[in-house]
């Protein structure tokens, strides 16, 4: 019989955000799955797991999801886990999550943190109806292109951005939406957690001068 993959949430920034079950799968797998090992260590030895890990980034996933699968094919039960939050959002976990249900292993979830839905439940901007993008594209024109689709669905929109592209990504915001409300959060759950809601316009002027650190979450 074929092992489990688990799909285990662990905390976005403050070590105590992980639930009893996630600290209980950890401990009684055979194998952690981690974007890095390193990262990830420092939770394990918070809370006193010594399971065995291995590294599984995007560079890697599909040498290492040949072989995540020979593990599970097995018998041993392997959890999935990233360097913040849920798996398989803006990460490589979808690799190995698709080709173990196409081979008939079984998936189980372990929920818990995540940063989107984290920003957006305290951004104020409407949340029954949302989309959420991740990074758009690094190259301008296109990135308007991709902005000017999401002000047409009118939808409350969910972006990740990197601290070197993060002022692009606000004046490509103020070109398309216009001087809308933005939220911007960073550090969430964190000691240096910041949160910022203002103008485009706004914004824009105060990262020119404070300059952006860690990744954003941007709702617009």
């Amino acid at each position: 019989m074929a092992g489990t993959l688990y799909i285990v949430a662990t905390p976005i920034g403050n070590l105590a955000d992980i639930t009893l079950r996630a600290i209980e799968t950890l401990k009684s797998v055979d194998l952690i799955a981690c974007e890095d090992t390193r990262h990830t260590k420092i939770l394990l030895d918070k809370y006193g797991i010594y399971t065995p890990t291995t590294s599984y980034f995007e560079y890697n996933k599909v040498q290492k999801s040949d072989y995540l699968l020979k593990v599970m094919k097995e018998g041993k039960s392997v959890a999935l886990v990233s360097d913040a939050g849920t798996p398989g959002i803006s990460d490589p976990g979808y690799k190995i999550i698709r080709l173990s249900l196409d081979n008939n292993v079984p998936v189980i979830p372990i929920p818990g943190p995540s940063g989107l839905v984290t920003a957006l439940t305290m951004s104020g901007k409407p949340t029954d109806s949302f989309t959420f993008e991740g990074f758009l594209s690094n190259k301008s024109a296109r990135r308007k292109n991709q902005l000017k689709k999401l002000k047409e669905e009118g939808r409350t929109a969910v972006l990740y951005e990197s601290p070197h592209r993060f002022l692009k990504l606000l004046e490509d915001i103020l070109e398309v939406y216009g001087d809308i409300e933005v939220v911007v959060a960073r550090e969430l759950t964190k000691k240096f957690e910041e949160v910022k809601r203002d103008k485009a316009a706004e914004l824009i002027k105060y990262f020119e001068i404070t300059k952006p650190r860690g990744e954003f979450i941007v709702i617009i």
